[in-house]
């Protein structure tokens, strides 16, 4: 059976062109280079778990984006 998702570097074209076009570094390491994801993943985690479920139910981004800078 073959993955969805295959065990390789992704790097979607849109996001390169994009990244390219505001002349930004991609942050794309090589193979056993997740410290950086783990950390975003875990401050994510808490992000939704602190902030975006128990507001919930969202009506607009701007909800979000005040509740964040408070």
């Amino acid at each position: 059976m073959q993955r969805l998702v295959e065990l390789a570097q992704y790097m979607s074209f849109r996001l390169a062109e994009h990244l390219a076009t505001a002349d930004i570094a991609a942050s794309i390491g090589s193979v056993g280079d997740a410290y950086d994801n783990a950390l975003m993943e875990s401050a994510i985690g808490l992000f939704k778990t602190e902030l975006i479920r128990p507001g919930r139910p969202w009506r607009t981004l701007s909800q979000v984006e005040l509740a964040t800078a408070e």
